[in-house]
C-alpha cells in the first residue's frame, strides 16, 4: 500500500496543487492516512501561491487549496512511494532525476494514459476540465494503489 504520493507538474501553481486539494479531501473522505504533497519541475514559482484560477475552481467543488506554497521537486522527495507527473514533459524531467521511485503519469489512472493539459494560458472552463479530469484519475488512483 502507498503511504505517501508527490503529484507534479511544471510551475507548481496549477495542476499539482489541485491534484494535491482533491487527493488530501478524497483520502480524508476515505479514511486513508497518506502523506501528499505538490511540487514543479521548474522554479518558476517558487513560495508562490496556486494560480488565482486553481485556487477559485478548487473553492467551486470544495477543495481549498490557497495555502499552499509552490516548491521545486528535488532529491529529498525520494521519500515519496509514488511520484505523479501530469504530462509526458514533466514525466521525462522526473526520471531524469533518478530518485529511485515509482513515477507514473496521472493519465494512466482511468484516463487512458491522457495528458493533464496545462490550463494556465486558457480560461476558467479549462480549469474546471482539468479539475475534472484530476478528480476521476483520483479517485481511481487510489482505488489502484490503496488497496
Amino acid at each position: 500500500m502507498v503511504k505517501s504520493i508527490l503529484f507534479v507538474c511544471l510551475g507548481n501553481i496549477c495542476r499539482s496543487p489541485l491534484a494535491e486539494g482533491i487527493a488530501r479531501k478524497v483520502a480524508k473522505e476515505r479514511g486513508l492516512d497518506i502523506l501528499i504533497d505538490s511540487a514543479g519541475t521548474s522554479n518558476y514559482h517558487i513560495s508562490e501561491p496556486p494560480d488565482s484560477r486553481s485556487i477559485r475552481i478548487g473553492r467551486q467543488n470544495g477543495v481549498d487549496i490557497s495555502m499552499l506554497k509552490g516548491r521545486q521537486i528535488d532529491r529529498s522527495d525520494s521519500k515519496f512511494d509514488l511520484i505523479i507527473a501530469m504530462d509526458r514533459q514533466n514525466y521525462d524531467d522526473i526520471l531524469r532525476l533518478k530518485l529511485g521511485n515509482k513515477v507514473a503519469l496521472m493519465g494512466d489512472f482511468g484516463l487512458d494514459g491522457a495528458e493533464i493539459p496545462d490550463p494556465y494560458y486558457g480560461d476558467m472552463s479549462d480549469f474546471q476540465s482539468v479539475y475534472n479530469m484530476l478528480k476521476n484519475a483520483i479517485n481511481t488512483m487510489l482505488d489502484e494503489v490503496c488497496k
